[in-house]
């Protein structure tokens, strides 16, 4: 009779234990704009037995959830062991969403605590009049400005640096991020032990992040975002040192905290790192240390991974996936055997499939070869890859047991996938499509183009056409007709846009894409004007 391997549960709590006895000399440095703070792995650790404490003082018991409005900063670390460790599920709050959006994802999770910046009280108190199940707010920092609510680091000194951490089923919730950007309310996606445990293995293996003890991490991503992409497990289970940016995510603080704090991974959304970008055009400041950026939440244009590349030495990996994936599904590593002058190639494709993930193409019941060419919807299914909504059913978003992703492309021989746009984002024009992230990124090449947005607009002839929303930079005289030939080198003819209008920003999504719905609505509007050319 062959043995039995030990059935042991895979927890948050697992990592947490390890990540604190075994780096000791790893540290959280927090980012407060004049000056950074400190701790080493151990005292965090002690903080958040002390916050487990604290909450289950205040009545939170397994399977409750908790909420947290916080920026990146060690406060917000201690909330992501604390509360799914005891059992109960962390709620990431989304600090960008509009009003009533934000209401309604706190009252439909249930959250019966929130943990909340002190700098955000004016964002929560818009909404308070609206919640139905919050019965406690703790504030980091002084809470006076928010009557009856309670202090963190009081709470925290009230209490002892242990807690008896419970045994967890793997399988129940630890977290729950809403998605962002869909039409209708957002959808609560949970996260489970045990497919954070696995996400967490998969982004520091070789082929993926490689996030070791030796590596200081850079945390731009927010941690509402995904737990932000599931970073802080990974550095905290690797023993990387965790640099948090806090509040402060604009081009000037971040290169400073980049030559102060020698970070060696990144993780940022492309309208950051652009920030980054356009502010060491004018000033110096030393990339040296990085060995790579991942950057991912929308279509990273190849223009930007060559600026990076070719000015200052830095990888910048494209990576791909989404709430629902928990996040990481695809990064953007060259294959054995690229020439160094491809390499640039491959880290601006959408990414390769990472261990651990099924993907497929599929056009309604037919699946689509992996030959490069053949395009069609992405399904993904996999260990961290969500199953359903909570306290929802969308059962479109599910096909035989794949989730649909909504994003169109194709995947090579070797795993490679090129998305080509949204499913509701591409053009149908004259019964071909045209991908509006290609054409993106291809005016976003040009020099002088800062940011660029491509959308449908109806068409009567040819039932839609692209219109170009371009932001330029500072005093720049470029017209449409200069753009369209800077195109006519790059794409089809036919993709040519005729309709171009000039704005001062491209409105955003609460987690730094293009906001086209925005757009939508303005020219439906009549709020933003289209320029037409000559064809």
């Amino acid at each position: 009779m062959f043995g039995t391997m030990q059935d042991y549960p895979l927890t948050l709590t697992m990592l947490f234990k390890h990540g604190a006895r075994i780096h000791s000399r790893s540290e959280v440095i927090s980012f407060l704009g004049d000056r950074s703070v400190r701790a080493k792995f151990p005292d965090v650790a002690a903080r958040a037995a002390q916050l487990a404490s604290a909450l289950h003082r205040l009545g939170i018991r397994p399977g409750d959830r908790v909420g947290t409005l916080c920026w990146n900063h060690q406060q917000n670390l201690e909330t992501y062991f604390a509360i799914p460790c005891m059992g109960a599920v962390n709620h990431t709050l989304n600090l960008r969403l509009f009003p009533d959006q934000l209401a309604y994802i706190i009252n439909h999770a249930e959250d019966r605590i929130i943990i909340l910046d002190e700098s955000l009280i004016p964002v929560l108190e818009k909404v308070l009049p609206l919640l139905k199940t919050v019965e406690q707010y703790i504030v980091i920092g002084d809470n006076r400005a928010l009557p009856g609510s309670l202090n963190y680091e009081e709470l925290l000194a009230a209490e002892q640096p242990d807690f008896d951490w419970p045994e967890i089923d793997e399988r129940s919730a630890a977290a729950m991020c809403y998605t962002s950007g869909t039409t209708g309310h957002p959808k609560g996606v949970a996260y489970t032990h045990r497919s954070n445990f696995i996400h967490t293995l998969a982004a520091c293996q070789a082929s993926t992040l490689a996030i070791s003890e030796q590596d200081r991490l850079l945390m731009i991503p927010p941690m509402f975002h995904a737990n932000a992409w599931g970073l802080p497990f990974a550095a905290w289970t690797s023993g990387a040192d965790m640099i948090m940016p806090g509040r402060f995510l604009q081009g000037e603080p971040l290169c400073r905290l980049i030559q102060e704090e020698r970070p060696t991974v990144a993780g940022a959304v492309p309208t950051v790192l652009n920030d980054i970008l356009r502010y060491a055009e004018t000033h110096p400041v030393d990339f040296s240390s990085l060995r790579m950026i991942m950057c991912g939440g929308a279509a990273v244009p190849r223009a930007l991974i060559e600026a990076f590349q070719m000015r200052h030495g830095v990888k910048v990996v494209q990576g791909w996936g989404m709430t629902e994936t928990s996040p990481l599904a695809a990064l953007a590593r060259p294959p054995k055997g690229a020439p160094p002058e491809q390499e640039v190639d491959y880290h601006a494709k959408t990414g390769r499939v990472v261990p651990g993930i099924e993907m497929r193409l599929a056009v309604g019941e037919q699946v689509l070869p992996w030959d490069g060419k053949s395009v069609g919807e992405i399904e993904v299914r996999g260990p961290w890859i969500t199953g359903s909504y909570f306290g929802e059913q969308s059962d479109e978003k599910f096909h035989d047991g794949w989730l649909r992703t909504g994003d169109v492309g194709s995947i090579d021989p070797l795993g490679y996938v090129q998305i080509t746009d949204r499913a509701k984002d591409v053009i149908k024009s004259g019964g071909e499509w045209i991908s509006s992230v290609d054409l993106e990124g291809h005016l976003m090449a040009h020099p002088e183009v800062v940011e660029a947005a491509v959308i449908g607009v109806p068409d009567e002839r040819w039932d839609e056409r692209p219109l170009a929303c371009v932001v330029l930079r500072n005093g720049t005289k470029l017209t449409a007709d200069d753009l369209r030939t800077f195109l006519s080198s790059r794409v089809a003819k036919w993709w040519l846009p005729e309709r171009w209008v000039f704005l001062e920003e491209i409105p955003k999504t609460s987690v730094g894409k293009f906001d086209k719905k925005v757009l939508r609505a303005w020219y439906k509007e009549g709020a933003i004007g289209a320029k037409q050319t000559t064809a």
